[in-house]
């Protein structure tokens, strides 16, 4: 027999979304359920951020291990065990579970069903042998892999974001189908940890982010050793030689890679089958849930959030969506999303790290009114002194010198935005950033040389050299 429940507030994923609705809506006394069918944390925690991260330090430690000869110190070719790596990678996603784990609910107050979730009406989910009548449902099932209808898929073994980080041999040579973030940190990541890696990605490299700073990035992988091969489309997967092989297209001729591995990194589609959608009378596509500003999708009762409600597929958007959703589902209030500030960070080394309009984007908004200042990393002293010279900043402002956008290719590039999230959101001015006072020796005067770069062609004109003379008259 079904077990029936009431609840104020039914979760349907224990993700990075889920997990914050159900932790901060119990905290405040609401009477909360929160179902999850897989792993407790969801894909950032058990096949996304933390394991491909841990991934990426690894590989960071075997290369620095090769060529510090720049420091006086002899290189030293790295022995680099998979299966420790692999363990390395599982340490770091168990010592953080327990943040995420049921126990840990529990003791909130949360009430924690481990089954898949279905709506079987507007007003009711069933998940196992319970079935569950709430005031307000959440629902947030993330996204999966994406794996394309490419001809021969099916018949050979592949790897994605998914199935890698179990992974616990070192693949020969790992064919990379994809060449957006989670491609190019992985390919990155084996090639450093001495596989060989080719990168096929059937438009360009980075395809969403400022390609003047992505190709910054582009040419320090590809000066590692990864095989990088943009504008080609794949056509087929084959077994070939003990290992696959891809077919594909460019400029009309086929070309061929093989490979011992591959990976499938080509985006990743919302989860939304099996969730009796159609029966709650929730408005949905393959591509996710429709929901408003308010992330209220078309039932009043129900809301969405992270991946499965997009636009954006980052932990942190996530994150961003449970507060809005707890303010207005809680407190009735009338919050609203907002994505003119949304930051996002490719973990490669250097790190690509982008908030609100790129370039391009700014100059169809606004013409040519905009300002693109630019600061390099070889002009920051610290930069200098660890020898990472390779990068820039790059900030786009409107023409009275609103900040629209800024884009930062180089080391700890993720780590220095979150001034410019600032910024962005509360629509300032490129002064503010100027006259701030940064301490030195940090990378983070690059933000600030930047912005004081706006008023180099005012502070240096003949029309200034004329009135500090003038003024100069007077003693």
């Amino acid at each position: 027999m079904s077990q029936a429940m009431n609840a104020d507030i039914c979760v349907i994923g224990a993700g990075s979304g889920g997990l914050s609705v159900a932790a901060g809506a119990s905290q405040m006394g609401a009477n909360v359920v929160l179902i999850e069918k897989g792993e407790m944390g969801g894909d950032c925690l058990n096949f996304g951020c933390v394991p491909s991260k841990s991934l990426l330090a690894a590989g960071h430690a075997a290369h620095v291990m090769r060529d510090p000869s720049q420091f006086g110190i002899a290189a030293v070719t790295p022995n680099v065990d998979f299966t420790q790596v692999r363990s390395h990678v599982q340490g770091v996603i168990a010592a953080i579970a327990p943040h995420d784990s049921v126990e840990r609910f529990e003791g909130l107050g949360v009430r924690v069903i481990r089954d898949a979730a279905r709506f079987t009406g507007p007003n009711e989910v069933v998940a196992g042998e319970h079935r569950v009548r709430a005031k307000r449902y959440v629902v947030a099932t993330g996204s999966s892999p994406m794996v394309p209808p490419i001809p021969g898929l099916d018949k050979v073994p592949y790897f994605t974001n998914e199935t890698i980080f179990s992974n616990g041999e070192r693949p020969a040579h790992l064919l990379v189908i994809g060449g957006g973030p989670i491609g190019m940190e992985l390919a990155q990541a084996h090639r450093r940890l001495g596989a060989d890696v080719t990168v096929i990605e059937m438009a360009r490299l980075f395809g969403k982010d400022d390609p003047e700073l992505a190709q910054i990035v582009i040419n320090q992988v590809a000066g590692e050793g990864v095989a990088l091969e943009a504008e080609t489309k794949v056509t087929g997967v084959e077994a070939a030689n003990g290992g696959v092989a891809v077919l594909a297209e460019r400029n009309g001729q086929s070309v061929r890679f093989e490979g011992s591995h591959l990976l499938v990194a080509v985006g990743r589609s919302a989860n939304v089958t099996g969730l009796g959608l159609e029966e709650a009378g929730v408005d949905h596509s393959p591509r996710g849930i429709t929901v408003d500003a308010g992330l209220r999708t078309s039932n009043r009762k129900i809301f969405a959030i992270g991946d499965v409600a997009g636009p954006y597929q980052f932990t942190h958007m996530a994150g961003y969506h449970a507060g809005i959703v707890i303010r207005r589902a809680l407190f009735r209030l009338p919050a609203k999303v907002k994505y003119q500030a949304v930051p996002w960070v490719t973990y490669t080394d250097p790190e690509l790290a982008h908030v609100g309009l790129t370039e391009a984007a700014a100059r169809d908004a606004h013409g040519d009114t905009i300002k693109v200042l630019h600061w390099p990393y070889e002009e920051n002293d610290r930069a200098q002194a660890e020898h990472r010279t390779e990068g820039m900043i790059k900030v786009v402002t409107d023409k009275r010198g609103r900040i629209l956008g800024a884009t930062i290719a180089g080391a700890h590039a993720g780590e220095l935005l979150l001034p410019w999230c600032l910024m962005v959101d509360q629509r300032m001015k490129i002064g503010a950033m100027a006259s701030v006072i940064a301490p030195y020796p940090t990378l983070s005067e690059v933000s600030k040389r930047a912005a004081g770069s706006y008023y180099t062609p005012s502070l240096f004109s003949a029309r200034t050299r004329r009135l500090v003379k003038f003024l100069l008259k007077f003693g």
